[in-house]
């Protein structure tokens, strides 16, 4: 179809595609499904061929945050049963990175809680990162801390950080429909204070949340003109205990078509598969491999994941591979500029600010930005198979193509099935 041969074009001459484009592609029927991720993955080998970067999130600090955003279980006033505990020490961290590490990640998330970090914490998370930084030579590390403060970023650049994770989520308009303790304008401030620090800014979105096409469209804009160098998006995983508990407004077939604007709009960064893949996409979560170039490795913050085994494995079977630590993710032009410019910049567009992509996200931490899809610390080792109950579909229960459905798989807390404690 036209559309998808305009937009291939554009993306592999990284130019922008006009609005109605964007809308376009979400409005396609799944009939035109197939043709969508092919075009889109004709956009994704042209920068990042067949490879995978793997993510690890590694939870430091969980619960118990001041904030309201109603996406997460770490919300002020939250009654989802989760994992609370305050911050790791530093080997703690360390050694809870290395799970990940050895399923493979290159770069490892680390998550807190809370409006946003004193001086104190930035000094600790500064060991944290030193700690890891000794035990796996040449791994990535993005905090993800909240709304930074004047200096604070360039401290944890000094201290060693290689990115910065802060999610705009969902578009300017509906902002301050989903959280009320801080402003759209405190989380574009904190991404370009990253930005300016040097750090690579990654920075996403969280899809399901009651937002129409257009909020969709204007925040995967917003994030090509943040220029961040990785987007991470998230689907909205709905958590009892959350004001959003209720929100099943996905089918895979929808969370493609997101991707795949998100992939045509942003066609030379970063584009992460993050958190609620395995709770929308399920079976299809090997089709989106075709249009991003990273995903998430093991749990999430409060909720378990798919098992790292099984990622490897799906990885493999689809014919792609897992990107080496030594192998550089972005494409030159935007790696070399990034390198020689401290004040970031992807290079992209002959350095217009037009580019965006992002990092990590995750459906507990509120004001750290993660959004629906970081790791939690606990590693991969602890994902389990929904319960039987959730896996059995009787006959009379099948769905109609393209029905949304809330039964299929079970959010299942992180440490659920375990010795650990929700208040560990």
């Amino acid at each position: 179809m036209d559309l998808l041969n305009t937009l291939v074009d554009k993306g592999l001459r990284r130019e922008l595609p006009t609005r109605e484009e964007a809308l376009a592609v979400l409005a396609t029927s799944d009939d035109e499904l197939l043709d969508v991720v092919a075009a889109a993955g004709k956009v994704r080998r042209q920068w990042f061929g067949r490879r995978v970067k793997l993510n690890y999130l590694v939870n430091l600090k969980s619960g118990l945050c001041p904030e309201d955003c109603s996406y997460c279980s770490q919300r002020l006033g939250s009654k989802a049963e989760i994992l609370k505990y305050t911050w790791l020490k530093p080997e703690e961290a360390s050694q809870a990175a290395a799970a990940g590490v050895a399923g493979g990640a290159k770069r490892v998330c680390l998550v807190a809680s809370g409006r946003g970090p004193t001086d104190r914490d930035v000094d600790r998370v500064g060991k944290t990162i030193a700690a890891i930084k000794e035990q796996n030579e040449g791994i990535e590390v993005c905090a993800c801390l909240g709304l930074l403060s004047d200096g604070q970023a360039e401290r944890l650049r000094d201290a060693g950080a290689d990115a910065y994770n802060h999610n705009l989520n969902t578009s300017e308009a509906t902002y301050g429909q989903i959280t009320k303790t801080h402003t759209y304008a405190d989380r574009v401030d904190t991404v370009e204070k990253a930005h300016a620090a040097g750090l690579s800014a990654c920075s996403g979105l969280i899809a399901g949340m009651g937002e129409t096409d257009e909020d969709l469209v204007d925040v995967v804009f917003s994030l090509r003109e943040l220029d961040a160098d990785s987007v991470p998006v998230n689907f909205l995983i709905p958590f009892e205990g959350t004001p959003l508990a209720k929100e099943w407004n996905l089918t895979p077939q929808r969370c493609l078509r997101i991707l795949a604007m998100a992939r045509f709009v942003c066609p030379d960064v970063e584009v992460r598969l993050a958190g609620g893949r395995e709770v929308h996409l399920r079976s299809l979560q090997p089709l989106a491999l075709h249009v991003v170039n990273s995903i998430f490795l093991g749990d999430y913050l409060t909720s378990e994941g798919q098992a790292g085994q099984t990622d490897l494995d799906m990885i493999a079977d689809a014919g792609f591979e897992v990107e080496g630590a030594g192998t550089t993710t972005l494409p030159a032009h935007r790696s070399d500029v990034a390198a020689a410019a401290p004040s970031g910049g992807c290079g992209s567009n002959g350095g217009a600010s037009l580019c965006g992509s992002g990092a990590s996200t995750a459906d507990d931490a509120p004001a750290a930005g993660c959004g629906s899809a970081c790791g939690g610390c606990s590693g991969h080792e602890h994902a389990q198979a929904a319960p039987a109950a959730a896996q059995a579909v009787p006959v009379a229960a099948q769905a109609v193509p393209g029905e949304v459905r809330s039964d299929l798989v079970a959010v299942r807390r992180r440490g659920a099935g375990t010795d650990i404690a929700p208040n560990a």
